[in-house]
Parts: C-alpha cells; sequence; structure tokens
C-alpha cells in the first residue's frame, strides 16, 4: 500500500496541468463512421501490437493465449469499431515502436516518450506506473541517487520508457542495452553489471526468481502508458484519445488491472479533450 500511495503521490504532481474528472465531463466518443474505422483498421482488421516485455500491460494466461489490460482495451476498441482484432505479440517495447513507426500495426501500448512522439501518434495515459532499479545485495548502492555514478552500468531494454529517460539524464553512469526487459536482471548477473532498471512489477518478479538481488526503494522514473497509432492518422488519434477517457472514466481501466492481478500501478489521471464528439 505504500508503494502506492508514494505513486499516487507522483502522479498528483505529474497532472500538473491536467484536468481530472471532478473538473470536466468526460464525453464518450461518438459512433465511428466508414471513413473512420478505414482509417483505424484500414486492411479491415485491427492489428494491435501486445508488448509481452511489459507484465503489466500483457502476459500469457494458463492457456498460452494474450492476457491483459492492454489486451482487453484492444478487443474493446475492435468491438466499437465492428473489425476483427488481430493481436500481435512482441517481446520488446523498441520493435512495438518500430512496427507502429512503420505502420505495420494500427494500435499499439507504449510509453509516452518525446522521442517517440517523433515518429507516431499517443493518446493521453491510461495506466501510470514506476520504473525501478535493482541492484546485488552485496551492492554499495542503497539509494536511487546513487546510481548516476562514474563506473557505475545501468542494464536497460533497448528503446524501452526508460532506456529513453536514462539516456537524457544519466550523467555519470553507462548504459548497457540488452534485446527486452526479460533480459535486463539476467544481464546483470551474467555481466556483472552493477544496476539493472526496469518496470518496478517486472524486476519485483525477477527479485523472486533470482537470488542475491534486490530492489532500491522508491523509483527514478513515473512512466505513462498510452496508445500509439501510426503518423496520419490524425481523426483515428482523436477517436480512440475519447475512448482512452471514457474507458477509464467508466471503470474499464482500473476492473481490467484488478481482474489480471496488476498491483503498483494507477488509473492514469482524466484529460479535456478537444473534438471528442468528433
Amino acid at each position: 500500500m505504500k508503494a502506492v500511495s508514494r505513486l499516487a503521490a507522483g502522479v498528483a504532481v505529474l497532472a500538473g496541468g491536467v484536468a481530472l474528472a471532478s473538473g470536466c465531463s468526460v464525453m464518450a466518443p461518438a459512433a465511428p463512421g466508414a471513413a473512420l474505422v478505414r482509417e483505424l483498421a484500414p486492411t479491415g482488421t485491427l492489428r494491435a501490437a501486445i508488448n509481452y516485455g511489459n507484465p503489466v500491460l500483457a502476459a500469457k494466461d494458463a492457456q498460452g493465449q494474450p492476457s491483459g489490460v492492454s489486451v482487453d482495451l484492444a478487443r474493446e476498441l475492435g468491438k466499437r469499431l465492428g473489425v476483427r482484432v488481430e493481436l500481435l505479440p512482441f517481446t520488446a517495447a523498441g520493435k512495438v515502436v518500430e512496427a507502429v513507426t512503420a505502420a505495420q500495426v494500427d494500435i499499439a501500448f507504449v510509453a509516452i516518450d518525446p522521442v517517440r512522439g517523433a515518429g507516431m501518434l499517443q493518446t493521453p495515459p491510461y495506466v501510470i506506473i514506476e520504473g525501478a532499479y535493482l541492484v546485488k545485495n552485496a551492492s554499495p548502492i542503497r539509494r536511487n541517487e546513487e546510481v548516476d555514478r562514474l563506473g557505475n552500468r545501468v542494464v536497460v531494454a533497448t528503446g524501452s520508457a526508460y532506456d529513453l529517460y536514462l539516456t537524457r539524464e544519466l550523467k555519470s553512469a553507462k548504459l548497457v542495452r540488452v534485446g527486452g526487459s526479460p533480459l535486463v536482471t539476467d544481464a546483470l548477473v551474467v555481466q556483472c553489471v552493477e544496476v539493472a532498471a526496469g518496470v518496478k512489477q517486472q524486476l519485483q518478479a525477477d527479485a523472486q526468481r533470482v537470488p542475491g538481488v534486490r530492489l532500491l526503494d522508491g523509483r527514478f522514473m513515473i512512466i505513462q502508458q498510452a496508445m500509439g497509432l501510426p503518423k496520419g492518422r490524425d481523426n483515428g488519434a482523436r477517436y480512440v484519445s475519447a475512448f482512452v477517457e471514457e474507458m477509464k472514466a467508466g471503470g474499464f481501466v482500473a476492473a481490467a488491472l484488478k481482474r489480471h492481478g496488476i498491483e503498483g500501478a494507477l488509473v492514469a489521471p482524466a484529460k479535456k479533450l478537444l473534438g471528442a464528439d468528433m
């Protein structure tokens, strides 16, 4: 509960100029016309990128099928559009970004970042999560502030939100990149790197799996998870942004997080949208 409270406090600061639900009404998107459906699903099927590299968003269920809040959102959007949904699995956020940028998928679920924003359209966030650090038990590092020092190496998943963030923010420590989030903790151990960075839930699970490692208290960043679309689909992006706001305000996102047993993540604050009625 303390971790969730700290995250909630961070979200309150992050929201800043974001209008909370109590301060504005959230308008559900109007029923999509044929032109909008063609823009969002030009092949007649809504191709949704599902990233297994982030356990907050997606995982495989007991039958090996895609499951999670991002899967639920993709299927609900497909239902609204009246089209079939094809779930395309990925294991790393960087690969998802490449697929969206190349319009190989129609929607994706990725963290908001200015670098990514240059190559895709992004909705307001639907979920807020934390980025955390993991170290070996014998490490002298005890606080997040001690990571960015000469001689420290931080292993990250290539193209992840925390890779992009730390690329900008670290001044002295060096980054070591691996192919996906599930590989980060193993690289910490095998390559004798000083620090692993990642989504807190992933690292918490790794700490249960891998002996001799521990999480540092707190977080080094807040990660805003949003839906992304290929550039040039501006009307579609407005519709999906309104869809996201409806899914938050109506309790869909909160229910999905609870249903899939996700702890330590919060529904993002509401945001007033222009042109949401379309």
